[in-house]
């Protein structure tokens, strides 16, 4: 994928205001449309996370345009606003269930009111990041490039923790830690984290201070692949090095020792951080996906759907 500068991105995220926007964008500059998708998504659920307090506060005014007949989707584009957040707004404000919430979306056959059942499967084809199908895309793209890393650390016989082995041991973990760490072109690497989004300079800083500065003090150094790429002009810390998915693919590992100044040493590392009880999390907005798949059973009274 490439590197863009600011201005690129700037300008194509400027473009993908719309999911439609990524077939035109796609044929004027010949981008991948997986690449235009992310950058899309992370316009899309940055804004929707800015103005949902302020859609929200307007519920019960949302709530009364509805039941004089605009549709969720007339009153998501009348608001510029993802369709399944301002449907879910809807029928929180009708005190609708979370959970009769999504069974009917995951079930829209099965909702016995003939204009929701309508207006749910009309939302349903019109969000491509916040529907369940829109979950599952984004959960692909993480899963594919997870297997990317796990190939090329298969290709080179590295010995590795993923996060799930690690799991409770540490109070963050990294998608691979190396069992022996090596150097790639004179720097020690320890772990390697899989991101499957584009590295633009807002996701840089917020992973830098959730995840890659806590690596570096607990593991050592690292690198970070932005499988989708990242700008150009990307500012990281020392122990983080920031690729592309195409740039880490060439890179070739080399015994600790080798290809660097021999015998010199890594930064000092904190001894590793138990995991700590975490304290309530403050209210936040809905994820940019419903929450992960469980099978869902129908059940025989279809009132509990909303």
């Amino acid at each position: 994928m490439p590197l863009l500068s600011r201005e690129e991105y700037q300008n194509l995220s400027r473009r993908l205001e719309r999911y439609e926007d990524i077939e035109k964008v796609g044929r004027e500059t010949s981008l991948d449309p997986e690449l235009l998708m992310v950058i899309h998504t992370q316009r899309v659920t940055r804004d929707a996370t800015k103005r949902f307090y302020v859609v929200q506060g307007h519920a019960p005014r949302l709530l009364k345009q509805w039941r004089s007949g605009q549709s969720y989707l007339d009153l998501a584009r009348e608001w510029r606003f993802p369709p399944v957040l301002m449907a879910q707004m809807i029928e929180r404000e009708k005190k609708t269930p979370r959970r009769a919430f999504w069974d009917g979306f995951r079930h829209p056959e099965a909702i016995p009111d003939a204009r929701i059942r309508r207006e749910v499967e009309e939302v349903l084809a019109n969000d491509w990041i916040y529907s369940p199908r829109g979950g599952e895309l984004q959960r692909e793209r993480g899963v594919k490039g997870e297997a990317r890393l796990a190939r090329w650390l298969e290709q080179f016989h590295l010995g590795y923790r993923t996060e799930k082995d690690l799991r409770g041991k540490f109070a963050k973990t990294p998608d691979a830690l190396l069992d022996q760490p090596v150097v790639i072109e004179g720097q020690p690497v320890h772990w390697i984290e899989s991101k499957a989004n584009f590295g633009d300079d807002v996701e840089l800083r917020r992973n830098l201070r959730k995840q890659l500065e806590p690596y570096v003090r607990m593991f050592g150094e690292g690198i970070v692949v932005y499988w989708y790429g990242h700008i150009r002009e990307a500012a990281s810390i020392p122990g983080v090095r920031v690729v592309d998915g195409e740039t880490f693919e060439r890179l070739v590992p080399l015994p600790a020792g080798e290809g660097g100044a021999p015998g010199a040493p890594t930064p000092p590392r904190e001894r590793p951080v138990p995991r700590a009880p975490a304290a309530p999390p403050p209210p936040a907005p809905p994820p940019a996906h419903p929450p992960a798949k469980r099978p869902v059973r129908r059940p025989a009274d279809r009132s509990a759907y909303f």
